[in-house]
């Protein structure tokens, strides 16, 4: 099954790239259409296992949780865990590489529907998604770092 892959660098270390990334709570504040964020069961090392979300991003609103998979801060990875009201399918991963100038984040998404979409428009809202959020992220990350070196 086909998914949108894309990539950006922070400058950040790994660990507080994937610290932003645990912190649900506050994805309403950088993560575009993210309407509410709510961690409903805990993982193992203090991180989520299950989060219920609310989103509201054109073509796609729904409310629907996603199970975690942690892999330290290397990566994360999730998938829709039970029903969604237009969601058939949310599997995605954000995957960490540390370069020279901090930390390559490349986030994977594919996204099913129940509602029949072009399979072009489809990938253009996946793409919106993670380019979006790939913008947040770092711009989240980067605040953080910054406000934290003054």
């Amino acid at each position: 099954m086909a998914r949108t892959e894309s990539s950006i660098v922070v400058a950040a270390p790994a660990a507080d790239v994937m610290a932003v990334i645990a912190d649900f709570e506050h994805y309403p504040q950088w993560a575009t259409g993210m309407q509410e964020a709510e961690v409903v069961a805990d993982g193992p090392a203090g991180r989520a296992r299950d989060v219920r979300f609310v989103l509201a991003a054109a073509p796609i609103s729904d409310e629907f949780t996603l199970r975690y998979d942690w892999d330290g801060d290397r990566g994360v990875s999730w998938s829709l865990h039970g029903d969604a009201s237009m969601l058939t399918a949310m599997d995605g991963a954000y995957l960490l590489r540390p370069v020279d100038d901090g930390t390559e984040v490349t986030y994977q998404l594919r996204v099913d529907v129940k509602v029949p979409l072009l399979g072009m428009l489809k990938r253009k809202a996946e793409k919106v998604i993670v380019d979006t959020a790939l913008k947040g992220l770092k711009k989240r990350v980067e605040g953080i770092a910054g406000a934290s070196d003054g």
